[in-house]
């Protein structure tokens, strides 16, 4: 064992030996054929194919094969290393490179590359960087510019910035230098293939039985929900849940900057996506756009999947035109401070007095609900409130819940949501829609 131990010390030094004490020999093979293996495999597959022209997925896995097998008769390794080492080859061709594997991994929920020496990912709330790196800062702008080309964008040192969304859903998000100092930066943020459910949210203690609910309840009885956070704490998850819950009868319009929403339960759906300016500047779809252009579409509700600036102001008067039901998400501190966000954004869109955009949200909107991620990286539903009006100037919230912390258990956080005041005051929706009844706690008063 001390001679096979040895034997792999040596092919690993500096750096690479660290990385490979830390991360155990199968992660000491995985880096050493990411390097030189692959690079040299890689060029001779290259050739091959330049020379036989085209190739179909079977013909060039094939090729892949039967180079790693010539090379595996003068450098033995392990069966699984060879599976391993044609699958790396093969996505460096057709997939992402050394993110394919990461791409095809459940429990990984964002991956950050901050160079090409550095690459992070979030696995179960949790931060934590790869041992694995792109051979080269190329290697890093080729896989940028193959992802960017699949799906019609242009990304380069005139234009450094772009969003793009991937064939699975997943959000890609690209800077260049000179913007990125220590290189092209990429971070992608993947989706589930199947949104998760409430009870599934219930079951991960993002919120409880009960608040979910009064939750349900309300969707189905169209109240005007909006939901905020900060960054990766569950928005988009949130809304999809919930959206499951809308009436199947309805027609649902959303509209979003990268499409992320997965609206399942309801059949008369359409999907707006804005679309940026090309490359002489013309052309532009923005949020405002689509806002108007869904109120000619005869929607039972809007869902706007986030706002960031002016179209707030389109999608409060959406709220206020008879579009019951209609919900969106944005990024805030809290409920309070969301309510100060929309004002802000309003202001961007029209110069209209602080009360009269007061008593526009106040009209608007019916429910808050803020998600939180905690320092143990869970996600967490933190807060439910109801918007009652506006008194004496000011937005008047009634909390119908708030996460209250319990203690520590293991690095995990222990708490729930507990109800709060009164309960629901505004009930009239909810009796309208035969779902009034009597509710355990604050759910209604």
């Amino acid at each position: 064992m001390l001679v096979r131990r040895n034997r792999w010390k040596a092919r690993c030094t500096g750096q690479r030996w660290r990385s490979c004490l830390q991360h155990g020999r199968k992660e000491g093979w995985r880096l050493l054929l990411s390097d030189e293996t692959v690079l040299e495999l890689r060029e001779r597959i290259r050739q091959q194919i330049d020379f036989s022209g085209a190739l179909s997925d079977d013909g060039l896995i094939r090729l892949v094969e039967k180079n790693v097998f010539q090379w595996s008769e003068r450098n033995p390794i392990t069966a699984g290393d060879k599976v391993k080492l044609v699958k790396r080859l093969y996505h460096s061709f057709r997939g992402l490179d050394i993110l394919q594997p990461l791409m095809e991994d459940a429990t990984v929920t964002e991956i950050m590359i901050n160079h090409h020496e550095e690459i992070f990912i979030e696995r179960n709330g949790k931060l934590s960087k790869l041992p694995m790196v792109f051979e080269s800062k190329e290697r890093l702008e080729d896989l940028i510019q193959t992802i960017v080309a699949g799906v019609n964008r242009a990304v380069n040192e005139s234009a450094p910035i772009v969003d793009a969304r991937l064939k699975d859903g997943s959000r890609v998000h690209v800077v260049l230098p000179p913007i990125a100092l220590r290189g092209p930066a990429v971070t992608i943020r993947k989706f589930p293939d199947k949104p998760l459910t409430v009870h599934q949210l219930v079951e991960l203690g993002t919120l409880t039985e009960e608040a979910a609910e009064l939750l349900c309840s309300l969707i189905a009885a169209q109240y005007n929900l909006f939901i905020s956070g900060g960054t990766g704490t569950g928005k988009t998850t949130f809304l999809n849940a919930l959206s499951q819950y809308i009436p199947s009868d309805e027609r649902i319009i959303t509209i979003e900057d990268s499409a992320e929403l997965q609206i399942r339960t309801v059949p008369n759906l359409v999907s707006l996506e804005t679309r940026n300016a090309n490359t002489e500047g013309k052309g532009e779809i923005t949020i405002r756009e689509l806002i108007r252009a869904s109120l000619r579409m005869r929607p039972s509700r809007i869902i706007v999947g986030e706002v960031r600036g002016g179209e707030a102001l389109d999608m409060l008067q959406a709220m206020n035109t008879g579009h019951s039901g209609s919900m969106s998400t944005g990024h805030a501190n809290g409920a309070k401070d969301m309510l100060a966000r929309l004002e802000t954004m309003t202001l961007s869109a029209a110069d209209m007095p602080i009360p009269v955009i007061r008593q526009q949200i106040a009209s608007a909107l019916d429910i808050l609900v803020h998600l939180s991620r905690l320092r143990d990286g869970s996600r967490r539903v933190t807060e439910i409130c109801e918007v009652l009006g506006v008194v004496q100037g000011e937005i008047q919230l009634n909390t119908l819940y708030r996460f209250e912390e319990e203690g520590e258990r293991d690095g995990r956080l222990i708490g729930s949501l507990q109800p709060i005041g009164d309960g629901l005051q505004h009930t009239e929706k909810l009796q309208m829609a035969g779902l009034y009844r009597s509710m355990k706690g604050s759910t209604a008063s």
